[in-house]
């Protein structure tokens, strides 16, 4: 049991921190070309995910709940984050309206992360018999798993999480202020759901959705990421 949770850390461990890394720095990029530099002047519009690891979010809390999912033979979701990069929104061309590409833009770059990684598992599959084929498919696959529930947990609509943010965006002035006043205790929602479990519930089939997607246009076999996951 103690080699099989090596191994996984050890698979898992690249796709984790740039799947939160890249991310952050997403945001930063589009928030310096929409007008905001503030991100920018930080140096955290940067590839460097030191630059952007959070000692607990982005390496202790994943890799526990990794640990805590090998050790008693649960699944789960994986769940961190990186520093938080820097937007001041006033100083965006069109505040509000641009609020939802900076915010869009964490998400969509684990989207991309995602396919990246389903062509490393595409790779894997046509170099059958290689001494590369398992530990690139095991981990193009942890790839795909990672990035489709990052992206996926960001996209609930709940300040301060992206897709709050979008919400904010699109909605009314009166009640786009209502649901902003919810980011101080958004964080703590996500906490308590996933201690009763039902975070997973939540995002399970929008995650199995998007992963069948990814896997058809990529032509993989249906199922072929959680397959080998669940091997990881």
């Amino acid at each position: 049991m103690e080699f099989k949770l090596i191994q996984a850390i050890a698979i898992y461990a690249l796709p984790v921190i740039f799947a939160i890394t890249l991310h952050e720095a997403a945001h930063g990029y589009v928030a310096k070309r929409l007008g905001d530099l503030t991100a920018y002047a930080a140096g955290r519009v940067s590839l460097n995910p030191l630059r952007h690891i959070d000692p607990i979010g982005t390496i202790a809390l994943p890799l526990a709940l990794l640990a805590l999912s090998k050790l008693f033979g649960t699944g789960g979701i994986l769940f961190g984050w990186a520093k938080p990069v820097p937007v001041n929104f006033g100083n965006l061309r069109h505040p509000k309206r641009d609020m939802l590409w900076v915010a869009a833009a964490g998400p969509l770059s684990n989207l991309a992360m995602a396919v990246i990684w389903g062509a490393v598992l595409k790779i894997s599959v046509a170099l059958p018999g290689t001494y590369f084929a398992l530990p690139l498919a095991l981990m193009g696959a942890a790839g795909v798993f990672v990035n489709v529930i990052f992206m996926v947990l960001n996209l609930l609509p709940l300040p301060p999480l992206d897709g709050g943010r979008i919400l904010v965006s699109v909605l009314p002035q009166r009640v786009a202020y209502k649901v902003a006043r919810v980011e101080p205790y958004g964080f703590f929602v996500i906490i308590a759901l996933l201690a009763a479990g039902l975070l997973g519930a939540i995002l399970g089939p929008p995650i199995r959705i998007t992963m069948l997607l990814i896997e058809t246009v990529l032509g993989l076999a249906p199922g072929i990421v959680f397959q080998l996951a669940a091997a990881i």
